[in-house]
């Protein structure tokens, strides 16, 4: 996988320029997220075995983010490619966890606006990896609830 690690601009269509997206917040989306992931009993440990260097996977993931929400071209890698080499144990259910701490990630960090740019790219991603991997898609699965006066 390549990727760009320095700034481009953004596409003027970028989804996430007009609710305020830009590098600054991708980054911080991003490490929060994955520290979260690598806390987690049942993510922590697979990701922990699988990423060699983590400062590394930063960079690629922020980049992938910035393509995907600014269109800015950084991320030049087949990520469908990567994930098909995990173990085959993982499912739907370890990508339903992901979703959730991803969206509790969004929900501290993001206006409404922004979070759902992430939401809709992250729940492609997971489908698109879900039928690459010969198993059922996640739209039918319910988007996490809000409770009233909670942000998340």
């Amino acid at each position: 996988m390549s990727f760009e690690t320095a700034s481009r601009r953004p596409h003027p269509d970028a989804p996430g320029l007009p609710v305020g997206i830009d590098e600054d917040l991708l980054r911080t989306v991003v490490e929060t997220f994955y520290a979260s992931v690598r806390r987690d009993p049942v993510l922590g440990p697979i990701f922990e075995e699988v990423v060699e260097d983590w400062p590394a996977h930063m960079d690629r993931l922020c980049a992938f983010w910035s393509s995907l929400t600014l269109i800015t071209g950084r991320y030049k890698g087949n990520p469908f490619e990567a994930h098909l080499r995990l173990p085959a144990a993982l499912g739907p259910d370890h990508f339903a966890i992901w979703l959730g701490l991803f969206d509790k990630t969004l929900d501290a960090l993001c206006t409404p606006g922004q979070a759902e740019v992430f939401r809709v790219r992250a729940r492609r991603v997971a489908e698109s990896l879900a039928i690459r991997r010969g198993e059922m898609p996640m739209t039918s699965a319910p988007r996490r609830q809000h409770q009233s006066g909670s942000n998340g």
